[in-house]
């Protein structure tokens, strides 16, 4: 991936920097628009409860909260299959925690450690940082959908999806205020996670790329 320097750098230099979260913590991306706009979440079936209650592993999942401000709602999360629930489930509680993580409502960044690892985990806290020092959180509306799972054996599996961003954006934490920006084809953007299955039965991510402007989620 070889988006985001740039929209980085501006986070260091001010708060009021342009910024896009269509990675959502990746650790590699594509091309991105210099925007406030931001990550959000929405899928198929539209779920607007947390997908925790279909995940089935023997660890005890911690609460994902999110302001009332931001809503993230995931489409497709049952497929019949056991397996690939519990990843779609462990997938979409992923990208949940990463925001709650920038939106404060997990100042430790609990739920965001369970849910990832590795190099997403590394990536997932630079970003929240980024954030943090720029004063930034986010709020509005997020879509995810065409989640689609392969499964790698037992322990491994892949999820690719498509993410509607275009009603997400960065808020001003000074003026509480959102960053709305101008929708464009920018704002769908393309996540191809790896996910791998500890030893108390959690799907962390561990790996995800994105690409803005993908053209088969341009729907």
């Amino acid at each position: 991936m070889n988006r985001r320097p740039t929209v980085l750098a501006a986070l260091t230099l001010t708060a009021a920097a342009a910024l896009t979260l269509s990675a959502c913590g990746s650790d590699d991306s594509s091309k991105g628009k210099e925007t406030d706009k931001i990550a959000g979440v929405d899928a198929g079936d539209a779920e607007s409860t947390s997908p925790t209650e279909s995940a089935s592993s023997d660890a005890a999942r911690p609460e994902v909260k999110l302001p009332s401000d931001l809503t993230m709602t995931f489409e497709g999360g049952k497929t019949g299959d056991a397996v690939k629930d519990a990843v779609l489930a462990d997938n979409a509680e992923r990208m949940r925690s990463v925001n709650a993580a920038i939106a404060g409502t997990d100042p430790k960044a609990e739920a965001m450690n369970f849910y990832n690892t590795g190099r997403a985990l590394e990536a997932a806290a630079v970003w929240v940082d980024k954030f943090k020092k720029a004063d930034l959180g986010i709020t509005g509306t997020i879509r995810y959908y065409d989640r689609a799972v392969t499964l790698d054996g037992s322990k491994a599996a892949s999820v690719v999806f498509c993410a509607d961003e275009s009603k997400g954006y960065a808020k001003d934490l000074k003026t509480n205020k959102p960053k709305v920006t101008t929708p464009s084809d920018e704002d769908f953007i393309l996540y191809n996670t790896r996910l791998e299955k500890n030893d108390d039965g959690v799907w962390q991510t561990s790996r995800i790329v994105s690409t803005a402007g993908a053209k088969q989620c341009l729907k």
